[in-house]
């Protein structure tokens, strides 16, 4: 970065999942692979964006109220339990879009959006986009592990506050995805 201005290389690719769900699970493994010893960076306390506050809010480190079915659908995934266990570290907690593919080339991760959360975290992030907006199969929260649902509710979590902050109120059929897999959660 020099004087508010910041380049980057152009990546060729196609960005997106499409379908490749293992895949993009591999990839960001990798990547937070790369970054495991990476110290906690100080940008991370100054945060107020949106998606920042839906992060502490998924951790229950901060509150807030949603009206609505949104709000019965939040208190039901804050009533799952936390996951248990796993070091925080820096994680990219986006990845769903910002895997580019193309052939002969490795995939590229771009638009790196930081957390200090555990990897998981960030693996269930792409598990409820594949859930919520490319219509995957249930199935792919065995992806997470042993506690699945429990990292998946921390997941939804962010993405519904998220939405909710970014719109002032989810439309309502957004709302009724993510209240189909809170309930399926229990």
């Amino acid at each position: 970065m020099a004087g508010g201005w910041v380049a980057s290389e152009l990546v060729p690719g196609r960005a997106g999942p499409g379908g490749r769900w293992a895949s993009l699970l591999a990839v960001g493994r990798a990547f937070h692979a790369a970054l495991r010893d990476v110290p906690r960076p100080d940008l991370l306390d100054r945060r107020v964006h949106p998606w920042a506050v839906a992060d502490r809010v998924a951790w229950q480190e901060e509150n807030v109220t949603l009206r609505g079915e949104a709000g019965r659908v939040l208190a039901e995934l804050r009533a799952v339990p936390a996951p248990r266990g796993e070091p925080d570290q820096l994680v990219h907690g986006d990845l769903t879009g910002n895997v580019l593919y193309h052939r002969g080339s490795p995939p590229a991760v771009i638009d790196f959006s930081p957390y200090w959360r555990p990897v998981r975290y960030a693996e269930a992030i792409v598990v409820a986009d594949a859930l919520l907006y490319h219509d995957a199969g249930f199935d792919l929260v065995d992806a997470l592990g042993a506690e699945g649902p429990r990292w998946l509710a921390r997941a939804l979590t962010f993405r519904l506050v998220a939405a909710a902050l970014l719109t002032g109120e989810p439309d309502p059929r957004e709302v009724a995805r993510f209240a189909a897999l809170a309930r399926a959660l229990s």
